[in-house]
């Protein structure tokens, strides 16, 4: 009978000691998520760290836009525009007269434009209502291939708004021209049918976890940004929307506006500092 509760309380402090264990193991993990601002990935990734596992890779259009919509278009919503977009005061004022302007009342054409190969979209040539390639998978594959040598310097590139339907176009424009008006809106955003992103050629490009510079002139300013201004023809993209051609392309500059337009074509844009318009004699 002695034995019978010997065992009976060995068992007992075994026991007693298991939940205690237990209880510091779970105030332990729960202690460490929330010294991770109660970020489950970021303790992982520290915990990663520690035990010396490293783990890059390039992020995904999937990884930073929002879910297909019921159509199937991928749509991230452009970021607002901020004050990055009023004209910089040693900006000369281009007389209306020599920039390029929408012709009002124009019907959008049956077919799309191409010039020497190349699909247009500028204020001057629209595009059906009906065009609805989605993202272009060579321009795709190349802004992969940039983004994987962007690796290589540190900089993760992301393209955070790629293809655009002309509806989701259409709800964008009025947003901007509620708030902006007509005239400051036509200066940043393109009307229904004649916006670049619906060709699926178009890539916004930023920098990832610094979503403050997306979509403004300051990403052109970072250390990413400069090196993708120098470095997208090799990948066959251009700037479409440089500094100081806004009487030529009809818009402001967009240092994250990026068009696929091929190797050869990209390369002599580049080098001759001129834009699209200019390349084809638009």
């Amino acid at each position: 009978m002695f034995r019978t509760e010997k065992k009976t309380k060995t068992k007992k402090r075994l026991l007693m000691i298991t939940l205690i264990a237990a209880s510091f193991l779970i105030i332990a993990v729960v202690g460490w998520i929330g010294f991770n601002d109660w970020d489950v990935k970021k303790s992982y990734q520290r915990v990663e760290t520690a035990l010396g596992i490293s783990k890059v890779t390039v992020p995904s259009e999937r990884e930073t836009e929002e879910q297909p919509n019921a159509d199937g278009n991928s749509e991230l919503p452009e970021p607002e525009p901020t004050e990055s977009h009023e004209p910089e005061e040693e900006e000369e004022e281009v007389p209306p007269e020599e920039a390029i302007q929408y012709i009002e009342g124009q019907e959008l054409p049956e077919e799309p434009t191409y010039v020497e190969g190349i699909l247009i979209a500028n204020k001057k040539n629209p595009l059906p209502s009906t065009f609805a390639p989605g993202e272009d998978k060579e321009a795709r594959e190349a802004f992969e291939e940039m983004a994987a040598a962007a690796l290589l310097e540190d900089y993760r590139l992301v393209a955070f708004s790629t293809y655009r339907s002309f509806e989701y176009q259409t709800e964008l424009y009025k947003r901007y021209v509620d708030r902006d008006g007509v005239e400051e809106a036509d200066r940043y955003s393109a009307r229904p049918g004649y916006s670049e992103h619906q060709t699926g050629l178009a890539f916004d490009i930023g920098e990832v976890n610094k979503e403050q510079d997306w979509a403004t002139s300051r990403f052109g300013e970072t250390d990413a940004g400069k090196w993708l201004a120098e470095n997208a023809h090799l990948y066959g993209f251009i700037m479409r929307y440089p500094e100081g051609k806004e009487f030529i392309t009809g818009y402001m500059y967009e240092s994250w506006h990026f068009r696929y337009v091929g190797l050869e074509v990209a390369k002599d844009i580049y080098e001759n500092d001129t834009t699209l318009e200019e390349y084809l004699g638009l």
